[in-house]
């Protein structure tokens, strides 16, 4: 580990005021805003929507990443979604949605985190194992299911969008 790098947000202790059971989601969300931030200084506007090999831009993965952390948290409340969670949904990954750099895109995304922790701070940890319906079909899980997968698929979208932008940035340099 390089001297001024800290360790992975896991390696850190607890997160104050979040239960046990619930320290794994929180790391990963805390650990996804630490990694984007990698760029938030100097990634180009022109790159924020280009599809190497027909991969998602990086801004649909920043997109992305704050509109399923809202539906899967009001999900995990055992809430329907709204018409403006619907509407953010039918908009990911294209400029319409009016955040147009990777700045303001992740400043978004770290907004919806701090939500989404503030929630997990709220949750009994003897509700986790609760039903809770997923989307108009209402597809059964529970509540630790559904914040769990929102930690898992966070960190999958920032692996994909970590490596789209490597290789855009290489290009650029070519």
């Amino acid at each position: 580990m390089k001297e001024n790098q800290k360790p992975e947000v896991w390696l850190r202790g607890p997160i104050p005021h979040i239960p046990p059971l619930l320290q794994p989601v929180a790391h990963a969300l805390k650990q996804a805003v630490e990694e984007l931030a990698v760029f938030s200084d100097f990634f180009p506007a022109d790159l924020l929507w280009e599809k190497p090999s027909g991969l998602a831009s990086v801004g649909f993965h920043l997109q992305h990443l704050s509109g399923v952390l809202d539906r899967l948290f009001t999900y995990a409340r055992s809430e329907s979604l709204n018409e403006n969670q619907l509407a953010y949904l039918k908009n990911e990954g294209s400029a319409t949605l009016g955040d147009e750099t990777y700045e303001s895109l992740l400043f978004t995304f770290e907004k919806q985190v701090a939500a989404s922790l503030k929630q997990l701070q709220s949750t009994p940890e003897a509700t986790l194992t609760e039903v809770r319906y997923v989307g108009r079909a209402m597809v059964p899980s529970t509540q630790l299911g559904l914040l769990f997968h929102a930690a898992e698929h966070t960190q999958r979208h920032v692996g994909q969008l970590l490596v789209t932008a490597r290789i855009l940035l290489a290009r650029q340099d070519q």
